[in-house]
């Protein structure tokens, strides 16, 4: 039997990216390599609840939604990941996968949708990033700035020069750290084709868990 160690599965609308707005189930991993200044999953760093694959997907059915994120924590951190997104896959799901871009996607199923970050320098944690992941990302997949500051901002816009991606690229400011407008004024400003986001779920219950 395959199992993970899962912090929670929840049922709630998809707060960033592409499926935005969508009601989609979350597949919450424990555990993360990296402690980034501006996570808000925290509480996803430890843990010991191990749910079986079948488990998991019997939990996912419960929903009347096609779309499933696998999200921690960081879910590649877990070898067994993969399992999940493959079954989940077999199933006919549309599944995303949220990743902060420090461990190779390659091996990643070709059908899930990679949301992967690039940390920025306030992550304090931009010396883990695989630039390599950015070449392994197709048009399905997206590369994701969480910017906190101005040098992030330049930062992340030399990033996007250096390595062109097929890839959506977003940029989202850092919750109650940045405002929306200022990071919209920069993009603007610099005239980049990149989608602004904000964290929808915040805006609408702030940081409580499970949503």
């Amino acid at each position: 039997m395959v199992n993970l160690n899962v912090n929670e599965i929840f049922y709630s609308l998809q707060g960033e990216a592409r499926e935005v707005g969508f009601p989609t189930v979350f597949v919450r991993l424990t555990g993360c390599p990296l402690r980034c200044t501006y996570c808000d999953t925290e509480y996803a760093f430890k843990g010991n609840n191990m749910v079986s694959i079948d488990e998991i997907l019997t939990k996912v059915k419960q929903y009347n939604t096609p779309y499933v994120c696998v999200t921690g924590g960081e879910p590649l951190a877990q070898i067994n990941c993969h399992v999940l997104l493959d079954a989940l896959i077999k199933e006919g799901r549309q599944v995303s996968l949220e990743t902060s871009g420090s461990i190779d996607i390659g091996a990643v199923n070709a059908a899930v949708s990679i949301v992967m970050d690039v940390k920025t320098p306030s992550s304090n944690e931009s010396k883990h990033n695989k630039y390599d992941n950015i070449d392994k990302l197709k048009a399905k997949d997206q590369l994701k700035f969480v910017i906190g500051s101005k040098e992030d901002f330049d930062w992340s816009v030399g990033v996007v020069n250096q390595y062109p991606t097929e890839a959506g690229v977003l940029f989202s400011p850092v919750f109650e750290a940045l405002t929306p407008t200022q990071l919209a004024d920069w993009i603007l400003d610099k005239q980049l084709n990149v989608r602004m986001q904000v964290q929808m779920h915040k805006l609408l219950w702030g940081d409580e868990p499970g949503k």
